[in-house]
C-alpha cells in the first residue's frame, strides 16, 4: 500500500515531479562538475605549477650564511664548498620520489671568453670576461633498478626560450645567451673559446642562443663536464635546483620536524609538502642543504587555495539553487494535496506517517535527480577539464556517493519546512472546506 501510494502520487503530478528532478539534477550537475574538478585540480595545477621552474634550491651545508632577502639566494654561486655529483642518483629513492620530476646541479666559473666572431684575431691574446653556467640539459640519470631518469635544465626551466637546439652534454658544445650573443655578434654555429687562467683554451660550438629573462642571458652555458674542467673541480657541482610535485602547505607543514613526536612526524614526512620533501633530501645528501624557493611554492599554494575556494563556492550556491527549488515544489505539493492529507489522518494515519510517507516521496526525487546531475556533471567535468588543462578528470565512484548524500541533504533540508506544515495539519478544518 505505501509504494502503491508513492506510484500513484508520481503517475497523477508528473509535471511537479519532473520540474523538481530537474531543478535538483542540475544543482548536482554543477556539484558533480565542481567536486570532480576539485578532486584532479591539486595534481592539474602542481603539473602546471612545474612552468614556474624548481621550487627546491640544495646547496653545501659548509657554506658561509645564505644571503636571502624576499626569496631571492644573493649569495655568489661559485663561493664555498662543493658537493659530489656521484651522489645525484640517491634523490630518486627517497619516499616522495615520483613527486620528483626534474633536478638539474649547476657549476659556475668567471672564464676568459674569445670568439672569432667578435674580432678579427688569430690568437686569444685579449679577452672578456664572462660567466660560463655548466648545467645538464637533457641527462639521462641511471637508477639503482636499471633504469634511467631523465632530467636537466629542460625540464627544471621548461619556460627558457631557446633559438636553436640544447647542447649535447658529453660534447664540447655550448649555448649562448642573448645578450652575450648579441654583444659578441654570435650565432648558432659559431665557435667560442673559453679559459679560466688564460692557457688551456676550450674550443665550444654553439648549438643555440638561449633567452632565460635571467643571468643567463649574460652567461655561456655549457655541459656541466665542461665548467667542471674549467674550475678544477671534476664530478661536483655548486647548486642543484629540484622541480617537485607538491602540496600547499598549512600550519602543521611550517613546523619544525625535530619538535614532532613519533607520530606527528611520520604524518609529515608522509605529506607531500615541499619542506618534507626538502627533508627527505637531505637525508640523503650528506653535506647539504636543501632549501625552498618561497617564491615559488608560496605562489603555488595560494592560487590552489583560491581556485579550490572557488569551486566550493560554487558548490554552495549551486546546493543553496537545489534546496529552495525543492523546498518551494515541496510547498505547492503540500498545498495540493491538503484534502487527500486530511482524509489519510482522518482514517488514523498520525503525524510520523504523513510524514515519513511524503519525505519518501522527495527521497525518490534524489535517485533520479541525482542520478541524472551526475550523468551531466561528468560532461560538464570533461567540458571543464578539457578547456582548462587539456585533460578531462577521471569519474569517481566516490564522487557520485557524496552526490547522492548531499542531493538527499538538499531535499531533506529544502522540504522540512512543507513536510513539517503537512504532518501538523489538523483533518476536520480540511475535511469541512475551510
Amino acid at each position: 500500500m505505501f509504494l502503491r501510494l508513492i506510484t500513484d502520487n508520481f503517475a497523477r503530478r508528473p509535471r511537479r515531479k519532473v520540474l523538481t528532478a530537474a531543478a535538483l539534477g542540475l544543482g548536482m550537475a554543477v556539484a558533480t562538475a565542481a567536486l570532480s574538478v576539485s578532486l584532479d585540480v591539486g595534481d592539474r595545477l602542481a603539473k602546471e605549477f612545474r612552468s614556474l621552474g624548481a621550487n627546491l634550491v640544495v646547496t653545501p651545508d659548509a657554506d658561509s650564511l645564505p644571503l636571502e632577502i624576499g626569496g631571492v639566494d644573493y649569495r655568489p654561486v661559485n663561493a664555498g664548498a662543493y658537493l659530489p655529483e656521484a651522489d645525484l642518483p640517491k634523490i630518486k629513492t627517497v619516499f616522495w620520489r615520483n613527486n620528483i620530476i626534474a633536478f638539474a646541479p649547476v657549476l659556475e666559473v668567471q672564464a676568459q671568453t674569445w670568439s672569432p666572431a667578435s674580432r678579427n684575431v688569430s690568437a686569444p691574446a685579449v679577452s672578456d670576461k664572462a660567466a660560463v653556467i655548466g648545467i645538464w640539459a637533457n641527462h639521462s640519470v641511471p637508477l639503482k633498478d636499471g633504469s634511467f631518469f631523465e632530467t636537466g635544465a629542460a625540464k627544471t626551466s621548461p619556460w627558457w626560450k631557446m633559438e636553436g637546439n640544447w647542447f649535447a652534454d658529453d660534447a664540447t658544445q655550448c649555448v649562448v645567451g642573448t645578450h652575450f650573443a648579441e654583444k659578441s655578434g654570435m650565432k648558432a654555429g659559431d665557435t667560442v673559446n673559453v679559459s679560466v687562467n688564460g692557457r688551456d683554451w676550450i674550443a665550444l660550438t654553439a648549438t643555440g642562443v638561449l633567452t632565460s629573462s635571467g643571468p643567463e642571458d649574460d652567461a655561456i652555458i655549457v655541459p656541466l663536464q665542461v665548467a667542471q674542467k674549467l674550475a678544477n673541480k671534476p664530478g661536483q657541482y655548486r647548486k642543484l635546483y629540484v622541480s617537485a610535485l607538491t602540496k600547499p602547505e598549512d600550519d602543521f607543514a611550517r613546523r619544525d620536524p625535530k619538535t614532532m613526536n613519533a607520530d606527528e612526524l611520520e604524518r609529515w614526512s608522509c605529506s607531500p609538502y615541499v619542506s618534507s620533501i626538502a627533508y627527505s633530501i637531505k637525508q640523503v645528501l650528506p653535506g647539504s642543504d636543501v632549501r625552498v624557493i618561497h617564491r615559488v611554492a608560496d605562489g603555488e599554494g595560494m592560487i590552489l587555495t583560491r581556485v579550490q575556494t572557488l569551486l566550493w563556492l560554487v558548490t554552495a550556491a549551486a546546493l543553496l539553487a537545489s534546496a529552495l527549488a525543492v523546498g518551494a515544489s515541496a510547498a505547492a505539493s503540500v498545498i495540493e494535496r491538503r484534502t487527500e492529507i486530511g482524509l489519510m489522518k482522518a482514517l488514523g494515519a498520525g503525524s510520523a506517517t504523513v510524514g515519513f510517507l511524503l519525505a519518501a516521496e522527495q527521497l525518490l526525487l534524489v535517485l533520479v535527480g541525482g542520478g541524472i546531475g551526475y550523468a551531466l556533471g561528468l560532461l560538464l567535468a570533461r567540458f571543464l577539464g578539457m578547456k582548462i588543462f587539456g585533460v578531462p578528470p577521471a569519474p569517481s565512484l566516490l564522487v557520485l556517493g557524496v552526490v547522492l548524500v548531499l542531493a538527499a541533504g538538499v531535499t531533506l533540508l529544502g522540504s522540512a519546512l512543507p513536510l513539517r506544515r503537512a504532518a501538523n495539519y489538523d483533518p476536520a478544518p480540511i475535511l469541512r472546506g475551510e
